[in-house]
């Protein structure tokens, strides 16, 4: 099991913390003399001692200086901007609107050869139909209590990136839970929209699409919904934030997840069977 990404993103702050604390020991330190040094309360030190509080890169290079080791500062310094970047609040990427996200993202999509998605909750973004996105981005604005609603051009810039999966170069291979074409998140025309798409793009020559059927013998509990960009970054979906996952070893941890998954998976006619089960469902 992958270990959770809140705690990976913490795990890489108190690394950079750790590593602070031991140059302060090393150069023979007290929490109040480096403080000292530093030029600022030693409660600062403890916080940052403790992960308690992010350094910022003048901080560390203060901190080097001081425990003689000014040579580690560019290190550690990118280590905490690294380690920062992995937990994004998600009021802080709204922030300059949902547009924004979608359309911040297409160089990734474009440098990634090969797509790997997860999903238990929705219906992955690169498979979405307008009404569908429209709906679901809808939902994020209202969650998120956003200033302005651009959930509209939102939407159609999602559909816009999607294009990627009908172009050379690329393949997708996407694992959905059953209970994903179950969830109303659309009224019925759309959503019958949706999963007539997913017969089509199901289909399509470089889309592997598979459904783990609600009553299959598990062999893996569902997880949180991650999309993997190659064997370089995941990017996994939280209630509070997105955290970017790059570390080789949690990646390869997240494959082998992804795996377990997939095998779960049915494929073909039978994935068809359940989608088109789901759309007689509707009402």
């Amino acid at each position: 099991m992958p270990a959770s990404p809140s705690s990976s993103a913490q795990a890489a702050r108190e690394a950079v913390a750790h590593r602070l604390r031991d140059l302060r020991k090393e150069a023979g330190l007290t929490v109040v003399q480096l403080a000292a040094a530093c030029n600022w309360h030693y409660s600062k030190t403890s916080r940052i001692e403790n992960a308690l509080t992010g350094p910022s890169a003048t901080d560390i290079r203060r901190w080097c200086a001081a425990a003689r080791a000014s040579d580690q500062a560019q290190d550690l310094v990118i280590q905490s901007i690294n380690a920062e970047s992995m937990y994004r609040q998600w009021r802080d990427q709204v922030r300059a609107g949902l547009r924004h996200i979608q359309e911040s993202r297409v160089r990734t999509f474009q440098e990634t050869q090969c797509f790997r998605m997860y999903s238990s909750s929705l219906v992955p973004g690169l498979l979405q139909t307008v009404g569908y996105a429209r709906a679901v981005l809808g939902i994020a604005a209202s969650v998120h209590d956003l200033p302005v609603d651009d959930s509209e051009e939102a939407a159609r810039s999602r559909i816009e990136r999607s294009r990627i999966i009908h172009e050379q170069g690329h393949r997708f291979i996407v694992v959905v839970e059953e209970s994903v074409l179950y969830s109303q998140v659309a009224d019925p025309e759309p959503m019958a929209a949706q999963l007539g798409y997913l017969l089509t793009a199901g289909a399509l020559p470089a889309v592997s699409l598979g459904v783990i059927p609600m009553a299959a013998r598990r062999s893996h509990w569902p997880e949180e919904t991650f999309h993997m960009y190659d064997d370089r970054l995941v990017s996994v979906e939280l209630v509070s934030a997105e955290v970017t996952v790059t570390q080789p070893g949690e990646i390869a941890q997240y494959l082998q997840t992804f795996e377990r998954l997939r095998s779960m998976a049915v494929y073909g006619a039978a994935a068809r069977t359940l989608i088109l089960k789901a759309i007689e469902a509707l009402p």
